[in-house]
């Protein structure tokens, strides 16, 4: 790699993403796939800064009112993906069915993504992202562990690609160019917190979680949260010392977070830089979904607290 590396794993000078990936022996298909996921990207970003943030008039397949960025977003990304010639089968957040673009052909790879997670907070100027999770050959129906990476895309004051094929965890930045170059390889986390952001009605933990979170304040963990679930674990991976969790409510056992298109990719990047990730007693990526909109409660971070959060949930539950 030509790009030397300084303090806290920036780049001296600039390495776009496609030289970069190909440099650290990753399979052409897979270069082309995010490759192209990051140019659909682009228009994204032209979208959030210019385009309707009024309501779409359709729903989801959770049932959720879709706002016109949702289907703006869901649209420029599926059709890249379609058109890429390396993808056999999509699902989107967005959508109700599997979109089956070339299901039999051999050596491509399929994937499940969240085109615009947090949109509702584009009108109120609060930072946005898109998360994708790949995964070799036709079948998405699978553990995270099995992924071959996962990334996402935040669109905050900068734009910012976090990606990782397995390899560690290394982040880009788009230029005035709107390219992607490497500003950190190899990000990693530690083993303590020192911020938390936490999602869910506080008045609704369980006693484990309530416990859990007790304890962080008193170990003067200070909160930090946006309500938006890309800048929150972008966070705490970039500060490689914190905790995000959506747990299980009194009245939502499940959580609220999908399995298939925003845990597992995170929970992948997430212990690839050093962390853990659980649903408070089985590590998220060793769930089999059982269907596309499976929810589970979400513990992630610093390892020493997740596991912490796991035995507050065995003690008092």
């Amino acid at each position: 790699m030509e790009a030397s590396v300084g303090e806290a794993g920036k780049t001296k000078f600039q390495i776009d993403l496609r030289r970069y990936l190909r440099e650290d022996g990753e399979d052409e298909g897979l270069i082309h796939l995010i490759c192209e996921i990051a140019e659909a990207s682009k228009y994204i970003v032209n979208s959030i800064r210019t385009g309707d943030l009024g309501v779409a008039g359709t729903s989801n397949l959770y049932g959720e009112q879709q706002l016109a960025l949702d289907v703006l977003s869901d649209r420029i990304l599926r059709k890249r993906l379609a058109k890429s010639g390396v993808v056999s089968n999509i699902v989107s957040e967005e959508t109700n069915d599997i979109i089956f673009v070339a299901p039999h052909r051999t050596g491509n790879y399929s994937v499940a993504y969240d085109p615009l997670d947090g949109s509702s907070l584009v009108d109120v100027n609060l930072a946005v992202g898109t998360i994708v999770s790949i995964y070799k050959g036709s079948d998405l129906m699978l553990p995270g562990k099995k992924q071959v990476a996962a990334l996402y895309i935040l669109y905050g004051p900068r734009t910012t690609l976090v990606y990782t094929t397995g390899k560690g965890v290394h982040e880009f930045g788009m230029n005035q160019l709107m390219e992607y170059t490497l500003l950190r390889r190899n990000i990693r986390m530690e083993s303590k917190a020192s911020i938390y952001a936490p999602g869910g009605l506080r008045s609704l933990y369980t006693p484990g979680t309530d416990k859990f979170v007790r304890q962080l304040e008193a170990d003067g963990v200070k909160l930090r949260y946006s309500g938006g679930l890309v800048p929150d674990i972008n966070q705490i991976l970039m500060k490689g010392k914190g905790i995000f969790f959506y747990p299980h409510l009194r009245n939502a056992s499940e959580g609220k977070l999908r399995l298939l298109f925003e845990l597992n990719p995170m929970a992948f990047l997430i212990e690839q830089a050093g962390g853990a990730a659980s649903n408070g007693r089985q590590r998220i990526l060793d769930m089999v979904p059982q269907k596309f909109d499976d929810r589970s409660p979400f513990f992630c971070g610093c390892h020493e607290d997740v596991e912490r959060a796991e035995a507050f949930i065995r003690e008092e539950e």
